[in-house]
């Protein structure tokens, strides 16, 4: 990939990579850290990534290494801050209601299923897409997604009124 094709590319993506990945992680600070992160990192191989490879499952797959990675170590920060009688400092929400009412519906489901269902209804991946980006069977990615929409519909219904 040329620096122009980079560009290019870094231009069309980084606001729904950042999106895609805020749904997955539910901090958009985080979110917006951990693809620019997966930017750099691309960068740097630029000449490896292909259009035809997917360079947005490329980035997307290596921003959410980063968050898990981070997650991890915040969770032994705060494990840490317990040990000593402190609490562990507070993270900001984002604005808009909608979204976070969406982001807090995708905090009640596992992980796996969280991301599975982001990158299967938001970035409208296939089965067999998500499978291979996650490494996870299709037929397990099939259990994930009817267990997030049976976790999911109870909030949805009731952001509709019923």
């Amino acid at each position: 990939m040329t620096v122009e094709e980079f560009e290019e590319f870094y231009a069309h993506s980084v606001k729904h990579l950042v999106g895609q990945v805020y749904l997955m992680t539910g901090d958009l600070h985080e979110a917006q850290d951990v693809v620019q992160e997966a930017f750099v990192r691309a960068w740097a191989r630029r000449g490896r990534l292909s259009r035809d490879a997917g360079p947005e499952a490329w980035i997307r797959t290596v921003a959410w290494r980063l968050a898990v990675s981070r997650w991890r170590r915040r969770g032994r920060a705060a494990e840490a801050w317990r040990r000593h009688g402190a609490a562990a400092p507070a993270a900001a929400g984002s604005p808009d209601p909608a979204t976070v009412a969406l982001v807090g519906a995708l905090r009640t489901l596992p992980e796996r299923q969280r991301r599975v269902a982001v990158l299967h209804y938001v970035c409208d991946l296939s089965v067999e897409q998500v499978a291979a980006e996650t490494g996870i069977a299709a037929g397990t990615v099939k259990t994930h997604l009817s267990r997030a929409r049976a976790a999911l519909r109870p909030h949805f219904e009731e952001a509709r009124g019923e």
